[in-house]
């Protein structure tokens, strides 16, 4: 349940880490490790070069614990030598881990284990049939594997809930019977200390929110909620990825929202600001298609943002126009690549850079003509018309 290679780890039995034991398994890192678990203590601490190098001796137990923190460099025979030695229960462990790290390309069959390992084995089976698209195999292992860890390792047990909620909501869509699932699993993970996995539930549980809110205020609101609960257990270092989605989720739920007084500004200013923290994850190079979309929505935000910065916003959302539409990143149709051609020659025409304007209106015109989007045509052709009349009262060229 933790994060991997950290959360295959083995913890050895005894009185002496009997306490760390039933926390982790209870999905709560301990508040102390002894100095038998320091290897264990590095590996959850995100040091893997560390805890490899403190994990000496030849017990099955630190075996099976240097394969998990290196699957790739274990030979073939080890491994075979490795499953047999942990025995009938612990041994299928081994290909828990080969499959979770593309070692293997098949999850392990079912076995004689109970508990957590049996759990493990129906999370991995659950992944491999959600991959093939047999959504009913999938949701029926995670089921199992609820039931199988409830006991054991709640932790766990909740971890799987919430995936096997995700799981709906990703079939059904956002329906209420979704958000009873979602507010359920949070409720099971809300005394873990699994932060990535809580942020991820708030962050999906926030979307279907959003969804089904439409305009409303109230569900806008509510969706909103869920994305700040995200953000407040994680940031840009521990989660950058789920970070920069809640910060686009958010401002997405913000610039949703009338306007109705001055102090709403002050929200936009926020949208605005997490659009701009999301871009420095979301780069062109490491995410093409997030970084599109960012820039997209932080450009549309600055042009329709009220501020006494009229002017330097539209030229800064001019700009980021022009990058997506010299990349083209994300434009995976004619349409969508007019499209940002119509709002840039909008933006241009709001600074008075006419001509600019009309030559980029007129490409993104003849687009949409040639794809039959006739509604596009009109709003176009109605800005080309309304900068001809400006230019013919000002006699300008």
């Amino acid at each position: 349940m933790f994060p991997l290679p950290a959360g295959f780890l083995l913890v050895p039995g005894g009185e002496e880490t009997a306490t760390v034991r039933r926390s982790l398994a209870a999905g709560m890192l301990p508040t102390a490790w002894p100095p038998e678990l320091a290897a264990i203590e590095l590996a959850y601490r995100g040091d893997v070069a560390g805890a490899a190098e403190r994990l000496q001796g030849d017990d099955v137990v630190t075996r099976y614990n240097r394969f998990v923190l290196d699957p790739a460099g274990t030979p073939a025979q080890q491994l075979v030598a490795l499953r047999a030695d942990l025995g009938a229960e612990l041994g299928v462990l081994v290909d828990v881990v080969r499959f979770a790290t593309g070692e293997r390309r098949e999850p392990p069959v079912p076995s004689d284990a109970t508990g957590e390992i049996a759990a493990l084995v129906c999370s991995a089976q659950a992944a491999y049939a959600m991959a093939a698209g047999r959504i009913g195999d999938a949701g029926r292992a995670l089921a199992q594997g609820i039931g199988a860890a409830a006991e054991s390792a709640p932790g766990l047990a909740a971890q799987l809930m919430a995936t096997a909620a995700g799981l709906r909501r990703d079939v059904e869509g956002p329906t209420f019977a979704v958000v009873t699932d979602l507010t359920t699993a949070l409720a099971a993970l809300a005394s873990t200390d699994l932060a990535a996995g809580r942020a991820e539930l708030h962050l999906t549980l926030g979307s279907v929110h959003h969804e089904l809110a439409g305009d409303d205020l109230a569900g806008l609101r509510t969706a909103a909620e869920n994305y700040l609960a995200a953000l407040r257990l994680i940031t840009i270092d521990t989660a950058p990825e789920l970070f920069a989605s809640a910060q686009v989720s958010l401002a997405a739920a913000y610039l949703a929202m009338p306007m109705n007084s001055a102090s709403d500004q002050l929200r936009i200013g926020v949208a605005m600001q997490g659009l701009r923290t999301a871009l420095t994850v979301y780069t062109r190079e490491t995410h093409p298609s997030e970084w599109s979309s960012t820039q997209l929505n932080l450009a549309n935000a600055l042009v329709h943002a009220p501020s006494a910065h009229r002017r330097d916003n539209l030229v800064e959302a001019a700009g980021r126009y022009q990058e997506i539409i010299a990349t083209r990143v994300g434009l995976d149709s004619p349409v969508s690549y007019a499209r940002v051609l119509a709002s840039q020659g909008n933006a241009l025409a709001q600074l008075g850079a006419l001509p600019q304007a009309a030559a980029v209106l007129q490409e993104a015109c003849s687009i949409f003509e040639n794809s039959g989007d006739d509604d596009s045509v009109a709003a176009v052709r109605a800005v080309l018309d309304e900068i001809a009349r400006h230019r013919a009262l000002t006699g300008s060229t």
